[in-house]
């Protein structure tokens, strides 16, 4: 089976957050927050180009551009049409179901995540996948297939019962991801 990619979504880097992305081989790092702090777009963007680790900006392009960014991410709320797509990017988004799945596959989105899979402070517990409903909303999917939203340790190992090939993370704590090569053995 395929390694799993993992995708950490954060506006600052700490010692903490460097040594779990040092523990995985496959990641990327996605800038996501409400303000625009270009010293730490500079530090995320040097620490992932001398990691060789792909950097996304979230719905920037102008942003991406500017800090050469390998792609964009793009929410699930942002529904502008993307007109011209440049080769240097890779575009990625996020949809909660089969509606904004289309949109996001329409905005040329090469991953989309989908989320709640699980419980978290963001969503109802009414609100959330879990495994089955993941499956059945992706059943059809033709695009790679992101599983995001309450991804802890206790529940990691659930991810094998969906289609998805890639995680993120939102938030990051030092005992929620221990050793994360035992996902796809």
């Amino acid at each position: 089976m395929a390694h799993i990619k993992f995708y950490f979504f954060s506006n600052t880097l700490d010692q903490k957050i460097i040594k779990n992305i040092i523990k995985l081989k496959n990641i990327a790092i996605i800038y996501k927050s409400e303000s625009i702090d270009h010293k730490k777009i500079n530090i995320l963007k040097i620490f992932c180009k001398k990691n060789k680790i792909p950097f996304f900006i979230t719905n920037n392009i102008n942003l991406a551009h500017k800090y050469k960014a390998n792609g964009i991410f793009l929410t699930s709320d942002n529904k502008i049409p993307i007109k011209k797509i440049y080769n240097k990017f890779d575009i990625i988004g996020s949809a909660h179901n089969q509606l904004e799945y289309y949109f996001k596959k329409r905005q040329l989105c090469k991953v989309i995540f989908l989320s709640p899979l699980f419980y978290n402070e963001k969503y109802s517990i009414n609100k959330i996948l879990g495994p089955l409903k993941f499956n059945t909303i992706s059943k059809n999917w033709s695009t790679e297939i992101c599983a995001l939203g309450g991804i802890l340790n206790e529940n990691i190992k659930k991810i094998k019962l969906t289609k998805s090939l890639s995680v993120g993370f939102i938030s990051w704590s030092n005992s929620q991801i221990k050793k994360p090569a035992y996902l796809f053995r």
